[in-house]
């Protein structure tokens, strides 16, 4: 039996380099936006201007990802910024995945930009690990127009790892026994899910690197950090018994959030927003055949201060009125009423497959009142689907058109809709 191969395939600086093929190859344009200093950028006068994905000239000038616009212009006067445009990222994406499978059928996509190859027993198809890396960065490459990253080793975590060593258009292996020399010298942070607040907590336990970590006792690790510390404990040490999954699993919740473009700073205002996110989660629920029993409104302040509160409904539910109105007694209950909020979200977990909702004993609305409800709900959805979802909206959002479908996903990729692009992209 073949020891086992997993690749992990990561495009680089992915929005701005499918940006600049689409605007070479589609908009027949002559600069490449790869090689001046540019930036993807969300909308800044909606509080969304933070780089998306930089490119190499715009990095030399400190420009990081993540960090906001204004900012990036101050070190970069210059800077060309351009919006994002999901459309077409969805689309070479699908391109971008289309092609691994032709090396595998084993791909788990792990992001929009980023998977994972089973190449396990592939060696008398490719070559080596090595040889059949460099074959599959080189056609991507050359058909897509893109550089990757790919990360060889046994597990998914490794190869990960291996795959975030220097870029851009690398290969690189971590293999068990490479650990020591490549792996362990790292510090702590670049280990894969050790955000800032566990970096925190790890230095005060004297912990500065992956090895440190890796040596660790595991008893101390659990006791700080619970079941999270154990997790990337067994990371350090290279230990990842999760399978390449092709088909990706199944949602566990549906949630969208907004950050809006002035300070919420009333009850009717919070409201508003979270009618506009409850329209777009349950009619997704809808769409998937699937209802829910938990309700989670999660809220942020203009000064990044997060909270969230959640509750149980007696039955699970898909009805927009009815995960809207739990939304704001939720909401009510959560926010101190002073706080200036900048950002809104609804989550509902606690799945079922179930076709229609369970009727709710405790709730004084009759079956045929839920009934009429969800019907409502569904020629609302057919009516959208069909002429689009500005087609009809709720009196609410008469004065505020935009707003009555928001969170999360850009209109095209809530609606399905994706911008076509050739085949050579």
């Amino acid at each position: 039996m073949s020891d086992p191969v997993i690749f992990h395939v990561d495009a680089n600086s992915a929005f701005l380099s499918w940006s600049a093929v689409y605007r070479l190859k589609v908009l027949g344009e002559t600069v490449d936006l790869r090689e001046v200093p540019s930036v993807v950028a969300g909308n800044k006068e909606k509080r969304q201007g933070v780089i998306l994905a930089k490119s190499g000239p715009a990095k030399k000038f400190g420009i990081q990802t993540g960090e906001p616009l204004f900012q990036a212009l101050e070190k970069c006067p210059e800077l060309v910024v351009i919006p994002p445009d999901y459309p077409m990222y969805v689309e070479a994406s699908r391109h971008f995945v289309e092609l691994l499978r032709q090396f595998s059928p084993a791909v788990e996509q792990y992001s929009i930009d980023e998977a994972w190859v089973d190449m396990t027993g592939t060696e008398r198809l490719w070559g080596s690990p090595l040889l059949a890396a460099d074959k599959m960065r080189r056609r991507i490459k050359e058909e897509l127009g893109f550089t990757v990253n790919i990360g060889i080793s046994s597990n998914k975590i490794l190869s990960k790892m291996a795959g975030d060593f220097e870029k851009p258009d690398k290969i690189h292996t971590l293999f068990p026994e490479e650990m020591e020399g490549k792996f362990w010298t790292l510090p702590v942070r670049d280990l894969f899910l050790v955000g800032p607040a566990t970096e925190k907590k790890l230095k005060m336990m004297g912990i500065y690197t992956i090895g440190d970590l890796a040596k660790a006792d595991l008893q101390i690790l659990r006791r700080r950090l619970g079941k999270h510390g154990e997790t990337i404990w067994h990371f350090a040490n290279g230990r990842n018994a999760d399978a390449v999954i092709p088909e990706a699993p199944e949602n566990k919740g549906y949630g969208n959030s907004v950050t809006t473009s002035s300070d919420v700073t009333t009850a009717e205002h919070a409201h508003q927003v979270l009618l506009g996110l409850c329209e777009t989660v349950a009619s997704r629920m809808r769409r998937d055949g699937k209802c829910g029993r938990c309700i989670c409104v999660h809220l942020r302040t203009n000064e990044f201060a997060q909270l969230s509160h959640q509750s149980k409904l007696h039955g699970a539910t898909n009805i927009t009125a009815e995960i809207f109105q739990e939304a704001c007694r939720i909401f009510d209950e959560a926010w101190d009423g002073v706080s200036p909020l900048r950002q809104l979200g609804v989550q509902v977990t606690q799945l079922s497959s179930e076709p229609y909702q369970q009727y709710d004993l405790f709730s004084g609305v009759t079956a045929q009142q839920y009934e009429k409800k969800l019907r409502l709900d569904e020629t609302v959805d057919a009516l959208r689907d069909r002429f689009g979802e500005d087609v009809i909206r709720r009196a609410k959002f008469a004065q505020d058109p935009e707003g009555h479908m928001t969170g999360g996903l850009d209109k095209a990729r809530r609606t399905g809709v994706t911008k076509p692009i050739p085949d050579e992209f």
